[in-house]
């Protein structure tokens, strides 16, 4: 777990710091840091969005006695988005507004359900219970 957390605190900023070297050289670094000044504001305005509706589903769905699984994994999806959307970045804005965009949410949706599976499957996954 350690290895992977250090790989991506390493990864991820080298491919972010390239990405805004890149969007620099073509329009610019004024108009790059607006760019991510922007594609922030857009995502935060899209995740307090999305995230009611995943909220508002979810209680239609406890309401009527349904659980609200498909809604919760949507609801991490919009929560795991929206951090991305926050961090300064293309790379993570590209995939925080693909995880908050509800077209392509179900993509993220069966990666976390098949994670889930297999690690119940494994005897990985433990829920811990008060």
């Amino acid at each position: 777990m350690w290895k992977w957390l250090l790989a991506v605190m390493i990864i991820v900023p080298a491919v972010e710091i390239y990405g805004f070297s890149l969007v620099a050289s073509w329009i610019g670094g004024g108009n790059t840091f607006l760019l991510t000044i922007v594609t922030s504001a857009i995502g935060m305005v899209m995740m307090r969005f999305e995230g009611r509706k995943v909220l508002e589903d979810s209680r239609a769905r406890m309401n009527s006695g349904e659980i609200p699984g498909r809604s919760m994994v949507d609801g991490l999806c919009v929560f795991i988005g929206g951090m991305l959307l926050v961090i300064p970045g293309f790379v993570t804005d590209i995939i925080g507004f693909t995880m908050v965009f509800p077209l392509t949410r179900p993509l993220y949706r069966y990666l976390i359900l098949k994670w889930l599976e297999k690690k119940m499957k494994d005897g990985n996954f433990t829920i811990y219970r008060r």
